[in-house]
């Protein structure tokens, strides 16, 4: 292309331009116009589809498609089966509360388990104490014997309804074994006493054969489950992480008792309960505890004669329930990890974890499926879904109370 003579000039570009009603004549012809709207929608509907799909979320419904309230049982299922609702996180700085009122408690992290030693857990041994000044010293040379950590065990009574001096020997021994000097008995790390009457004055003038007669069983049973309750909600703290029961009148264990029931890790679990009483020069053995049982169908069909406010008492004849006793099971020469599911349990020694007392298993003072305190307790748990073992080879040993045999 040869350029004008001179070069480009605004005079000489000007005449290379149509005249301006030629323009304006093509701009406003229909084809034009109609060019014109055509590739605007051809633009538009680009833009569109090439919109990323985040962009597009911000208009989207992530609700149904109708009002949770007109919809069908059925669409709500589906609708929830496969959808999920998104989280956008908008993270703050931390909240800092200065306030003495507040408590913030962690149960997440809080745990029974077998290591229990090494992960230094915490255990709570509880023991319902009335009349029991006779038993204490004992209870407490026991007690300062186990070998499972001291500072991480922590003690608790209630001292209910006595008429002896138990209050204040408790306080005696307790002096006793907490002395940080002078002392080869590492202390506890904290003891506990609840006192807590319940008017049971009748009860607590029997005699040893009153008390474990058939008569006084039911009311009797009732209110220790009243007191082992009272003392389980004042004692229980979230640090806890088993709870050991312990009668008072105990009068020999294994030392390593709490590490050798721990290590099964079973929600409750509890030994065989077994007293000395020589005759002749030899000891029979005999056997004390026939409240951890395994269920029967003859005592099912017994429990549904009955009313539902009656209880079962084990030992006794009037209840011939046919249930499989542990007390008549095992021998302490054999292997003491041998297991056994039961579906009752007596209270001389249970060992629990304390996760199954904070579901709400406690002990029933009223008639739970027929029967009350530790024999309800299983139950219940057992309802609940956890898991009652004994150890049938496993040997705690009571006093001897001169019982007279029931049906056991």
């Amino acid at each position: 292309m040869l350029l004008p003579k001179g070069g480009v000039t605004w005079k000489s570009a000007k005449a290379q331009l149509p005249p301006t009603r030629a323009i304006w004549v093509f701009l406003t012809r229909t084809r034009f116009l109609l060019c014109v709207a055509l590739a605007g929608i051809v633009l538009l509907l680009w833009r569109g589809v090439s919109t990323s799909a985040s962009e597009m979320q911000r208009f989207y419904c992530w609700g149904p498609s109708k009002p949770p309230m007109q919809m069908t049982q059925n669409e709500a299922v589906d609708w929830n089966a496969h959808l999920q609702t998104p989280v956008i996180f908008n993270h703050h700085e931390p909240l800092v509360i200065n306030s003495s009122t507040i408590k913030r408690v962690d149960l997440n992290t809080i745990t029974s388990t077998p290591s229990a030693v090494a992960n230094n857990e915490r255990v709570l041994i509880l023991t319902p104490l009335r009349d029991a000044a006779t038993y204490l010293p004992k209870y407490f040379d026991l007690l300062s014997e186990l070998t499972y950590p001291h500072h991480l065990i922590d003690l608790g009574f209630l001292v209910g309804d006595s008429t002896d001096d138990t209050l204040a020997v408790l306080a005696s021994e307790l002096a006793r074994i907490q002395k940080t000097t002078d002392n080869l008995i590492e202390p506890f790390n904290s003891v506990l006493i609840v006192e807590k009457d319940f008017g049971t004055a009748a009860v607590a003038s029997q005699n040893v054969e009153e008390r474990h007669g058939f008569a006084a069983q039911g009311p009797r049973r009732k209110l220790m489950a009243k007191a082992r309750n009272y003392l389980l909600t004042a004692a229980l703290k979230p640090e806890h992480s088993w709870v050991y029961w312990r009668d008072s009148d105990i009068m020999d264990s294994p030392k390593k008792i709490i590490e050798d029931f721990v290590a099964h890790d079973r929600d409750i679990i509890v030994p065989n309960i077994w007293f000395h009483r020589y005759k002749d020069g030899k000891d029979i053995e005999g056997r004390f505890d026939y409240n951890s049982w395994v269920e029967s169908d003859k005592a099912l069909r017994l429990a549904s004669t009955l009313d539902k406010d009656a209880i079962i008492v084990e030992g006794y004849k009037e209840y011939d329930t046919g249930r499989t006793y542990m007390a008549k099971m095992g021998d302490w020469r054999n292997n003491k990890d041998d297991e056994l599911k039961l579906d009752g349990i007596g209270g001389v020694n249970i060992v629990v974890k304390a996760d199954v007392h904070r579901a709400g298993i406690n002990f029933p003072c009223y008639a739970f499926e027929n029967q009350a305190e530790t024999e309800g307790f299983a139950k219940m748990a057992k309802r609940a879904g956890y898991e009652v073992i004994g150890l049938p080879n496993y040997v705690v040993w009571h006093i001897d109370t001169d019982e007279k045999p029931g049906n056991a």
